[in-house]
């Protein structure tokens, strides 16, 4: 049976806390995308704890996107799978991809599990960025790096810029074992969920 563990909102609101020093220091982005649903929360706990006197809040921006698993009949069937879709990107023809041309963006996500979302996120965002600086003649670097609330310790089946991990552009805030963790935003009961999350310590 896998161990499950529960997480509240105030254990999140300190990791984001906990963490923003080293992201303000080491990444000092100007710019989120939250990867949904996941992403959204953390990300907009983060802002709070990144904006700097004087400056303004850093934007955030969202992604969707769904993993899922081919079956032999060829019809996909939503699970911890190996094919990503998106179901929300960022539009290639307006100023969203245009304003990711030379900035420090800090992508966003609750859990690391298998990396297979967070690989292509960032291929991707890395991909459409290059289009769009080409296009525009521009020459200024964009720069990833990926805060997540929790990585699970456990074989990867997606892969990372080497780049991206040797700069430590790459921040979990806690690592757990291969856990499935209950986050608040998907309990139905969040009495019952922190009353579980109280009985255990992680």
């Amino acid at each position: 049976m896998v161990e499950k563990i529960y997480v509240t909102y105030n254990q999140i609101h300190k990791l984001c806390q906990e963490a923003a020093p080293k992201i303000l220091n080491e990444f000092k982005p100007n710019l989120m995308i939250a990867i949904g649903g996941g992403g959204y929360v953390p990300a907009r706990i983060l802002r709070s704890f990144l904006k700097q006197p004087g400056s303004p809040n850093i934007p955030i921006q969202a992604i969707g996107l769904s993993l899922y698993e081919q079956l032999s009949d060829g019809g996909p069937v939503e699970a911890p799978g190996t094919k990503v879709t998106r179901t929300q990107w960022l539009d290639l023809s307006s100023l969203e991809m245009a304003n990711l041309i030379g900035k420090h963006v800090l992508i966003v996500d609750e859990v690391d599990d298998t990396r297979t979302t967070l690989e292509y996120a960032v291929r991707e965002l890395e991909k459409d960025v290059e289009t769009a600086r080409k296009e525009q003649g521009r020459s200024e670097k964009t720069t990833f790096s990926i805060f997540v609330l929790h990585n699970k310790d456990k074989t990867k089946k997606g892969h990372l810029p080497a780049e991206m991990l040797e700069n430590d552009r790459y921040i979990a805030a806690v690592t757990v074992g291969d856990v499935w963790i209950c986050y608040p935003w998907e309990a139905e009961d969040i009495d019952e969920h922190d009353s579980m999350a109280a009985k255990q310590s992680i």
